[in-house]
């Protein structure tokens, strides 16, 4: 195997945990306005709705959206929902904004680094550009690069967006890594000719976890972190 020029990453389960990252601010932040609120639930509806929300885009219900508004859409349903009540506008775009403050796993940073000397890394996400940005500077991601869905306009499992990144670096797909802890993103990514890894986030929904415990597909690499990947690659090219 040769070695790969570029290495794509999964951002949300992959290298930051999503999930943990929510409940935890906005759990702070009930208990200092005083808000009173089922916050895990939230954060485990919004994420449920993630899938549905991208997919009114993609069969042409709406317009093209980034995931930042696509986000918000979902909250105020959700605080309608969940009857939230005591929260202003300010609050509102504060909380959809935590997307954009999640913390890393703990092994994503030294990883990245590491990969960073030998590899082009970026995130190949469906969150748009400035999320994306917000969270690597937040959260200390070494990118070299981001591919955010709006650069294509297309969301994952979309072919644009691995192709499109791939053009992007002017690189052909097997020059490619992606590098995720979802079998059904790396099944699209290596139909398309990518190379894959597999990073195992089997705590990425908590108690609901129901699918990625494992890997289940013939990827090139599977790994329990991303230190466990730099190790690998590091290894296996050297």
């Amino acid at each position: 195997m040769t070695k790969p020029r570029a290495l794509l990453f999964d951002t949300f389960g992959t290298i930051v945990d999503w999930r943990t990252s929510l409940i935890d601010e906005l759990t702070a932040f009930g208990l200092e306005r005083g808000v009173d609120a089922d916050w895990t639930g939230l954060v485990d509806a919004w994420r449920g709705n993630y899938v549905s929300s991208m997919d009114e885009v993609r069969k042409g219900l709406r317009p093209w959206t980034k995931l930042d508004d696509l986000h918000r859409a979902t909250l105020d349903k959700l605080v309608a929902a969940l009857d939230i009540s005591g929260l202003s506008e300010g609050d509102l775009r504060h909380i959809n904004k935590g997307w954009h403050r999640l913390r890393p796993w703990p092994d994503s940073v030294s990883g990245l680094t590491r990969l960073k000397q030998h590899f082009i890394i970026a995130p190949l996400s469906n969150g748009n550009v400035s999320l994306l940005l917000n969270m690597a500077k937040h959260a200390g991601l070494p990118w070299d690069m981001i591919f955010g869905s709006d650069l294509f306009h297309y969301f994952k499992p979309d072919r644009e967006t691995y192709l499109g990144a791939c053009e992007l670096l002017d690189l052909e797909p097997g020059q490619v890594m992606l590098c995720a802890a979802h079998n059904s993103d790396l099944r699209m990514a290596a139909s398309l000719g990518l190379r894959t890894a597999f990073i195992a986030r089997p705590t990425e929904y908590g108690p609901h976890q129901n699918q990625d415990f494992e890997a289940d597909g013939a990827w090139d690499f599977i790994v329990t972190s991303v230190e466990s990947l730099a190790d690998q690659l590091t290894e296996g090219f050297r």
